[in-house]
Protein backbone atom coordinates (compact mmCIF):
# COMPACT_ATOMS: atom_id res chain seq x y z
CA UNK A 1 0.00 0.00 0.00
CA UNK A 2 1.48 3.52 -0.70
CA UNK A 3 1.89 6.33 1.57
CA UNK A 4 -0.25 9.20 1.05
CA UNK A 5 1.64 12.37 -0.04
CA UNK A 6 3.10 14.40 2.77
CA UNK A 7 3.42 18.36 1.98
CA UNK A 8 6.01 20.26 3.68
CA UNK A 9 4.87 23.13 5.45
CA UNK A 10 6.38 25.41 2.84
CA UNK A 11 4.69 23.43 0.49
CA UNK A 12 1.16 24.58 1.77
CA UNK A 13 2.04 27.83 2.36
CA UNK A 14 3.13 28.39 -1.17
CA UNK A 15 0.15 26.70 -2.90
CA UNK A 16 -2.75 28.48 -0.59
CA UNK A 17 -0.10 31.66 -0.98
CA UNK A 18 -0.67 32.52 3.21
CA UNK A 19 2.34 33.76 5.11
CA UNK A 20 3.49 31.45 7.66
CA UNK A 21 2.72 34.08 10.75
CA UNK A 22 -1.05 34.20 9.13
CA UNK A 23 -1.32 30.92 8.94
CA UNK A 24 -0.51 29.95 12.20
CA UNK A 25 -2.88 32.12 13.02
CA UNK A 26 -5.64 30.95 11.52
CA UNK A 27 -4.66 27.73 12.58
CA UNK A 28 -4.83 28.93 15.93
CA UNK A 29 -8.58 29.38 15.64
CA UNK A 30 -8.97 25.90 14.17
CA UNK A 31 -9.52 27.09 10.26
CA UNK A 32 -6.35 25.57 8.83
CA UNK A 33 -5.90 22.09 6.94
CA UNK A 34 -4.88 19.15 9.26
CA UNK A 35 -1.36 18.94 9.95
CA UNK A 36 0.92 15.82 11.47
CA UNK A 37 3.78 16.22 13.46
CA UNK A 38 6.63 14.43 13.17
CA UNK A 39 9.19 12.74 15.98
CA UNK A 40 11.43 15.78 14.91
CA UNK A 41 9.57 18.48 15.43
CA UNK A 42 8.52 19.10 11.74
CA UNK A 43 4.91 19.68 10.16
CA UNK A 44 3.59 17.82 7.27
CA UNK A 45 0.07 17.75 5.61
CA UNK A 46 -1.11 14.93 3.63
CA UNK A 47 -2.21 16.05 0.31
CA UNK A 48 -5.67 14.66 0.99
CA UNK A 49 -6.15 16.78 4.05
CA UNK A 50 -4.93 19.66 2.35
CA UNK A 51 -7.99 18.90 -0.75
CA UNK A 52 -10.41 18.09 1.47
CA UNK A 53 -9.72 21.57 3.37
CA UNK A 54 -9.77 23.14 0.08
CA UNK A 55 -13.13 21.42 -0.58
CA UNK A 56 -14.50 23.30 2.25
CA UNK A 57 -13.39 27.05 1.82
CA UNK A 58 -15.03 26.58 -1.49
CA UNK A 59 -18.25 25.10 -0.11
CA UNK A 60 -17.96 28.23 2.56
CA UNK A 61 -17.70 30.67 -0.33
CA UNK A 62 -20.68 29.56 -2.31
Amino acid sequence: MARPKMLKLPEVLEEIEMSRAAFYRMRARGKAPKLIKLPNGQLRCRRTDLDAWWSSIEEAAA
